[in-house]
């Protein structure tokens, strides 16, 4: 009997990895705004994207983790590798811009850079803006992964004896 599908761990990083590629962007989103808005209205949308940031860098390093699992059960089955070698690359890429990002703006908060708030805000859009090129290229790289080359993908036999 085949185990059930949830305990296929290459099936958990689909699962957990379009929570951190929505709010990462959202927060980026948020950033934006918030050097745009008013002053009144400034602070509102900092600290959304705060939040936002901070919840995204956690999901986004789980992301990686599942992501590292589900590496080994994947790449055996791939007919070009490289593409999920890049898809990597570009994850850890994401990551670690968003976590500059939140280690800045943590900073900021804190006070310890306080005295350039707005340089210091700029910055971290511009990593945010930075991370989020490289969070749309590996989800690119990361559809090729499973649309193009069936990565993670149970592929039934002819006859779908394994549904009955």
């Amino acid at each position: 009997m085949n185990e059930p599908t949830f305990w296929r761990t290459e099936i958990w990083h689909p699962l957990s990895v379009h929570f951190p590629i929505a709010i990462l962007l959202l927060a980026t989103l948020a950033k934006v705004v918030a050097l745009i808005v008013r002053n009144e209205q400034r602070a509102f949308w900092q600290r959304v994207g705060s939040y936002l940031l901070y919840l995204g860098v956690v999901t986004a390093w789980v992301a990686i983790y599942t992501g590292d699992m589900a590496d080994g059960i994947v790449s055996r089955k791939l007919c070009d590798p490289t593409v999920l070698k890049d898809h990597e690359i570009a994850a850890f890429n994401v990551a670690y811009l968003f976590s500059a990002a939140t280690a800045l703006n943590l900073l900021l908060v804190s006070g310890i850079l306080a005295k350039w708030p707005r340089t210091t805000q700029a910055i971290v859009v511009v990593l945010m803006l930075v991370g989020s090129s490289y969070l749309t290229y590996a989800g690119h790289l990361g559809a090729q992964v499973v649309y193009n080359q069936a990565g993670g993908v149970n592929v039934p036999s002819s006859d779908c004896a394994g549904f009955e």
